[in-house]
């Protein structure tokens, strides 16, 4: 069955605890680094289960997310209340070939694009942190909410790098 967004919502947030999301953010592109470091390319690349992705994919999810949530604090930073389009991660893994994408490659760009959002985020005005956009399956949610939902994914998407890699 599949969960509703009140579901994954809560799921997501649960990862984070008491953690600071910010800390997290800036920790996870080197954190999956020293994950892979000296793991062979068939580890990475091979699924963990049908229907479960491999590292090379969960990392290449990682930067196509980091650039939708770039999207997403701009925009919401521009325009308070901006209607925000979800995005099916099936379809974008499908269209991007995840599985043939260099791990490396896709690590890059997930670090270059996380600094990037980070740089943004610490240059924003701590009113503008309340800016919401209007995600069109989650409803209103603020920078603040977006920056917490994202450092619970990378927590999520670590857990999983780290049950693959222990195997």
């Amino acid at each position: 069955m599949k969960e509703s967004p009140e579901q994954y919502t809560a799921r997501i947030l649960s990862n984070l605890d008491k953690k600071d999301p910010l800390k997290v953010l800036r920790s996870t592109p080197k954190r999956i680094e020293r994950m892979i470091n000296g793991i062979s390319r068939s580890v990475l690349v091979k699924r963990p289960a049908p229907k479960r992705w491999s590292v090379a994919e969960i990392v290449a999810h990682l930067a196509e997310t980091e650039l939708v949530l770039g999207w997403r604090y701009r925009s919401i930073a521009e325009k308070n209340g901006v209607p925000l389009q979800p995005f099916d991660q099936d379809v974008w893994a499908a269209n991007t070939q995840y599985g043939a994408c260099g791990i490396l490659d896709m690590l890059e760009l997930f670090t270059v694009l996380r600094k990037a959002n980070l740089n943004f985020l610490a240059s924003l005005p701590k009113k503008k942190w309340s800016n919401f956009g209007l995600h069109q399956e989650r409803g209103k949610e603020t920078i603040r909410h977006i920056v917490h939902l994202e450092a619970g994914h990378d927590l999520n998407h670590m857990k999983q790098i780290e049950a693959i890699v222990r195997k």
